[in-house]
């Protein structure tokens, strides 16, 4: 069981889930959720509900059980690896994989390939031993995905990740063509006032997102970018292109309705390429450069003869 005790004069009139998932972004809003009804948070020497709101002296005390046997089976799925050590692991996640188990999707995710391959050595944050994610990418994002070996690795990843000191670089294409070379889009992220299965621009409930673009080719119908992140919220790139007016290419959520322009292609264009951290336990800068996926490429090839 380890114990925290967390300060609050910053956080007066917050809500207890809100303010624990500010100072906790390595644990999941769910998670800090479960924990509040286990009564494994307390206020002062007692249990509160999620929504109690922080007064001026309150002292928060957070217990986090002992990381539980996942339900997950390791299956032998390959890997493209792009570094290995005894703390951190590196993938280059194809088209079409899941990240980790979830409804609907218990096997062939990564997590199951990362089970069989790190045979056990993965970091148990949130509640559940040797899921090793520090952070995540949608199913049809390909590139760079950051694995952690140990606790300490991930803690420290997870506060760099916080501090927004790691780079995170994604080329894409959209629809249309891009007028500026260069821009930033500064508009919080959110959960879709409707649909909840989707993110929009969330001034009222919505976390800061930053999302800084160039252009990279310009094709007329399409354009081909380069996004760096500053922040890293949900569907972040997918939801500040759109709202530009310029969705990703295959975008069947925040983009236009209809049959695609390229056979074959299933979900957004989006590929994680540069990775850049501080090794957790070395210090020293890394930075991991994933090629563009073969269909990809492809597209960019068809675009190029087009124009």
């Amino acid at each position: 069981m380890e114990n925290r005790t967390l300060q609050t004069e910053e956080f007066v009139g917050e809500r207890i889930d809100k303010f624990l998932s500010c100072r906790l972004e390595e644990l999941s809003r769910s998670y800090i959720q479960k924990l509040i009804k286990e009564e494994h948070v307390l206020v002062n020497g007692k249990p509160v509900k999620a929504n109690y709101k922080l007064g001026t002296k309150d002292e928060v005390c957070l217990e986090i059980p002992e990381a539980k046997e996942p339900d997950i089976l390791p299956e032998d799925i390959p890997l493209d690896i792009l570094y290995e050590d005894q703390d951190i692991l590196v993938v280059n996640k194809p088209k079409g994989m899941v990240v980790h188990p979830a409804a609907g999707h218990y096997s062939g995710t990564l997590v199951n390939a990362l089970m069989f391959h790190c045979k056990g050595s993965l970091s148990g944050i949130n509640g559940v031993m040797r899921p090793g994610i520090v952070h995540r990418i949608d199913m049809d994002t390909t590139g760079s995905l950051l694995v952690c070996k140990n606790d300490e690795a991930h803690r420290i990843l997870a506060d760099q990740l916080k501090e927004h000191s790691i780079r995170r670089e994604y080329h894409a294409i959209v629809y249309g063509n891009v007028k500026e070379d260069t821009g930033t889009v500064d508009a919080p992220i959110g959960r879709h006032p409707v649909d909840r299965k989707k993110m929009s621009i969330n001034y009222k409930n919505g976390k800061r997102a930053v999302t800084h673009y160039e252009v990279l080719e310009r094709f007329g119908t399409f354009t081909y970018i380069r996004c760096r992140l500053e922040t890293g919220r949900t569907h972040q790139i997918r939801v500040h292109m759109a709202s530009l007016h310029h969705p990703l290419l295959g975008d069947e959520v925040y983009g236009p309705s209809g049959k695609q322009p390229f056979s074959g292609l299933k979900g957004q264009v989006l590929h994680a390429k540069i990775l850049g951290i501080h090794h957790p336990s070395t210090g020293a800068y890394m930075e991991f450069d994933a090629p563009l996926p073969e269909y990809f490429v492809n597209i960019l090839q068809k675009l190029r003869k087009k124009s």
